[in-house]
């Protein structure tokens, strides 16, 4: 997500960079390229005047004239007004005494359905106790996408076909505080903000609901036209949060950057592929850190920390320590780390990993190739690769679906997870990322 921006203002800030001092020159020539590069990301002409006259007011401040390195303090500045423009501080959901209700509303083919469900499952795996509410009677198909997605969460889902939605939600809001659900997470049907008709009906059901939060979805894929949609149901119905789903594909990133200047209201989660946990809560300065290709640390410890197992962790250090480290254990790892997501999305992550990227082809099927291939060998294999000759290479080939060149990928990435586990089992530091990346196939 937002790879064109992020290129753009990596071109910027190299400029910059190699500055020692910096004249009013230098400065509006690099604004006029970050304008231009807002504008093409489909950011909000108003926003993107306020942002940029925010940032030449601090550029041209006496502290950036006085720094040691006036450019690395443009960047600063340019960092510090693309958070304020996403909302400052994380904004979480309300505290309030249970069941917190939560009322989804949006667009029809926003994604309002499946992000109830991607709410229910992150809050969910938080401790929480959520009770999902069919309320989108517009569309019969809706109820049915619901329970399925309920059943795969393991979430229950309310629902009463043929009945009317404000009826619908009271009855689910006394049924969540009779069976002690804390959470409630309507899914509306979806209408148009123009629509008056249809939005007095959302307001009657936003009435019986008497909600705790109103989560706007909004398809960060429809661009300037998201800002439009969020600022109709701001105005008519009154929002306490945004949703952004399909972030993942919107590689421009006006969405994202506009709403939260344009409506007032704060992100509050981001939908950041298809996949029913792949949800994360909005923090604006992990984001503007992203999308200038700063990297986002905090959020890849998490991922890792919601994955790894720590005893199993443990187990493969003392493993390591020994000598004792398998292919297996090195499969479970591999494992481990393709359910924290996409392996450009993770690497992405790591600061100043944007222009190597680019220059590597980072393809998930790998992930399934490697998986096959040890999958494809003997448990004996397994432990001791060095048994596997030409032979038992093309065995494995044709056993997984792939070639005999494969497999020897696969057994030099191993011998070098090994090199690279044991320099962290004694301590001697992080590997460089292009260590990390070993392996991957460069792009001709």
């Amino acid at each position: 997500m937002f790879d064109t921006l992020t290129q753009r203002f990596e071109s910027v800030f190299s400029s910059l960079r190699g500055k020692g001092k910096l004249s009013e020159k230098d400065i509006d020539r690099a604004l006029r390229e970050v304008r231009v590069a807002l504008l093409e990301a489909d950011v909000n002409v108003g926003v993107v005047k306020a942002f940029l006259s925010r940032v030449r007011e601090g550029a041209l401040g006496e502290d950036v004239a006085k720094a040691i390195s006036p450019g690395q303090q443009v960047i600063k500045i340019v960092h510090e007004e693309l958070v304020t423009t996403l909302g400052s501080e994380t904004a979480g959901l309300v505290k309030t005494s249970p069941p917190l209700t939560i009322l989804m509303v949006g667009l029809q083919g926003s994604g309002k359905t499946t992000s109830a469900a991607k709410l229910a499952k992150l809050l969910q795996g938080q401790g929480r106790n959520p009770l999902l509410v069919a309320a989108d009677l517009q569309r019969p198909a809706a109820i049915d996408q619901l329970e399925t997605l309920g059943r795969t969460i393991d979430v229950p889902v309310f629902a009463e076909r043929g009945g009317k939605a404000p009826k619908l939600v009271k009855a689910a809001v006394r049924e969540a505080s009779r069976s002690r659900h804390d959470v409630v997470i309507v899914d509306t049907a979806g209408r148009l903000q123009i629509d008056d008709d249809l939005m007095k009906e959302l307001a009657v059901v936003k009435k019986a609901a008497a909600p705790d939060e109103v989560l706007l979805v909004v398809d960060a894929m429809t661009g300037q036209d998201a800002v439009n949609v969020a600022q109709g149901f701001q105005d008519q119905i009154g929002v306490t949060g945004l949703f952004l789903s399909k972030l993942d594909g919107d590689a421009r990133g006006g969405a994202a950057i506009s709403v939260r200047e344009v409506t007032g209201a704060p992100v509050k989660f981001a939908g950041i592929g298809e996949g029913l946990d792949e949800l994360e809560p909005f923090h604006p300065e992990r984001m503007a850190s992203r999308i200038l290709g700063m990297g986002d640390v905090l959020t890849l410890i998490e991922k890792a920390e919601s994955v790894f197992d720590e005893d199993e962790a443990e187990k493969a250090a003392r493993k390591l320590e020994k000598g004792e480290f398998t292919l297996e254990d090195f499969l479970t790892q591999f494992q481990m780390m393709k359910s924290m997501g996409s392996l450009k999305d993770i690497l992405a992550m790591l600061p100043g990993s944007g222009s190597l990227l680019r220059e590597v082809d980072v393809d998930d099927r790998d992930f399934k190739r490697v998986e096959a291939i040890i999958q494809s060998m003997t448990a004996d294999e397994r432990r001791n690769p060095k048994i596997i000759g030409g032979s038992r290479k093309r065995r494995i080939a044709f056993g997984s679906g792939t070639k005999p060149q494969d497999v020897n990928r696969v057994l030099k990435q191993f011998v070098e997870a090994q090199k690279m586990m044991k320099t962290l089992a004694g301590g001697r530091g992080m590997p460089s990322l292009e260590g990390l990346m070993s392996g991957q196939r460069t792009k001709r």
